[in-house]
């Protein structure tokens, strides 16, 4: 997490694709947030990908298969050689998303209430932090550079529902 004046926070995340014929990856940007700094890598050759950001009416003239496209839509395109049969390629993406109503200040204290669907996330307090608190079970764990980690597991085929609190050291 940046810090929490500022909104915004950077992930990254890592998938294998193995359909053959698929060439590309979205990332549909969740409604209210914003999305900025995104890349792409090819963890198998480490070549840097090529994406591109698509917004509304965009990405139905894409022809990209995103439901429920209204003008606030917004999703990121990885475009990545398309995978061969039998074969498949690994991926990682990063972004910075900004996301004032998830992640706020709410007087002196760090507010993240987000929702994970993937099996393992980590979250990283901004320097100067510590944890007040966390909705679901999570091993927490001191970074060398004194940073706070929260390590979730989501064994569910659903979302969890994160809600963390922090406040300055």
């Amino acid at each position: 997490l940046q810090q929490p004046e500022t909104h915004a926070f950077d992930l990254y995340h890592d998938y294998t694709e193995s359909r053959a014929g698929t060439s590309t990856y979205l990332n549909i940007v969740r409604a209210g947030s914003s999305v900025s700094n995104p890349g792409a890598r090819n963890l198998d050759t480490g070549e840097e990908l090529r994406w591109e950001v698509l917004k509304g009416d965009a990405i139905t003239r894409a022809g990209l298969t995103v439901s429920d496209v209204t003008p606030a839509t917004e999703v990121v395109v990885f475009r990545f050689p398309a995978v061969a049969g039998g074969a498949s390629i690994r991926l990682r993406m990063s972004e910075t998303y900004t996301d004032s109503v998830r992640y706020r200040l709410l007087g002196d204290e760090l507010v993240w209430d987000r929702s994970f669907g993937r099996p393992a996330n980590a979250v990283v307090l901004p320097a100067g932090w510590m944890l007040t608190n966390s909705s679901i079970p999570a091993t927490v764990s001191t970074r060398p550079d004194g940073r706070v980690q929260l390590d979730f597991i989501n064994p569910r085929p659903d979302e969890i529902a994160v809600l963390i609190t922090a406040r300055r050291r």
